[in-house]
């Protein structure tokens, strides 16, 4: 089922999970242990996150070094497939611009479309790590909203050989990213929106937010799509604090902010496993607060482990 057939039949706010491929060399046991956790909440789907090669340099001799690619974590295609025949569950395959030319992308989509994957999510993904700024590969994307266009022209039947004959349109309900308080490289918070239009006008069905700590945040980002002509389903992203080391490293790395409350609460924290409970308890609270301000999803990106969002989900669903 699309995420938009759930959000329409849905009598309540679903709950729904992101998971973690695992690393490359480990089996899916560890999807399964995290999904075996979480499936008595009923998850309305499952996103599958994808994380592009990274290089590293290795030793070529003669005081050389020669740049290897090396991917961390295997594909999404075999794991969303996996995922959906063991638990009955839609899954949603991360499909983004980086790593990817148009016939690479095409093909993914071709494969999730055999395999019946009915949803993707569009990304223009991070750049290499250590590269600084987002490369597009030769004959790939720059941005989003290029990609949801490529989606859109398969699911019009339109393929990259124009002489192909009897192909099969293909019928994927596409979500894109959106960013409560911006995304790092826009130089502000409007120009940001208007790139998130862009996306929803190219063929964008649903939004999923970047994690926050603020509810405040969330409500006005729903205000500020609205008024620019954004109306389509807009579910936020949870994320519950663990450890106190992430006071730094979520601004970090995702480039948002946390109240300063929490950050307070966290700071006087004695102990890891107290730090984690103030996580949960305040995710609790965010949750409670979201289902009543009428969110329709409530998404919660576990990291590949389930113990904190059981406890939230249980609590809250």
């Amino acid at each position: 089922m699309k995420v938009t057939e759930h959000i329409r039949n849905a009598k309540s706010t679903l709950f729904s999970i992101e998971i973690l491929p695992p690393l490359k060399g480990q089996n899916i046991s560890s999807i399964f242990d995290t999904m075996d956790e979480l499936m008595e909440f009923s998850p309305a789907f499952v996103d599958v996150t994808y994380h592009r090669e990274e290089f590293v340099f290795r030793n070529a001799g003669n005081g050389l070094l020669e740049k290897h690619i090396v991917r961390k974590r295997p594909g999404t295609v075999g794991i969303c497939a996996a995922v959906t025949n063991r638990y009955r569950v839609d899954t949603i395959p991360h499909i983004i611009c980086g790593g990817f030319s148009r016939q690479d992308t095409e093909d993914a989509l071709i494969d999730l479309n055999f395999v019946g994957i009915e949803n993707v999510l569009i990304l223009r993904g991070d750049p290499i790590r250590n590269e600084g700024l987002f490369k597009a590969e030769e004959d790939g994307h720059a941005y989003a909203s290029a990609l949801v266009e490529q989606v859109v022209e398969m699911n019009n039947g339109r393929y990259l050989d124009p002489d192909q004959k009897n192909v099969e349109k293909t019928d994927f309900c596409i979500g894109v990213a959106g960013y409560p308080e911006k995304h790092f490289e826009a130089p502000n918070m409007m120009s940001d929106l208007r790139h998130l239009k862009a996306k929803i006008d190219a063929g964008a069905e649903y939004i999923v937010t970047q994690m926050f700590y603020d509810n405040k945040v969330y409500f006005d980002f729903v205000i500020q799509c609205r008024e620019i002509g954004i109306n389509v389903p807009i579910i936020p992203g949870l994320k519950p604090i663990a450890t106190r080391n992430q006071l730094s490293v979520i601004p970090h790395h995702f480039h948002i902010n946390l109240p300063d409350e929490l950050v307070q609460l966290v700071e006087k924290a004695k102990s890891d496993a107290e730090v984690r409970q103030i996580g949960i308890d305040w995710c609790i609270r965010q949750s409670k607060e979201l289902i009543k301000g009428g969110a329709p999803v409530l998404h919660y990106y576990t990291m590949g482990k389930a113990k904190s969002t059981k406890e939230i989900a249980s609590a809250v669903f």
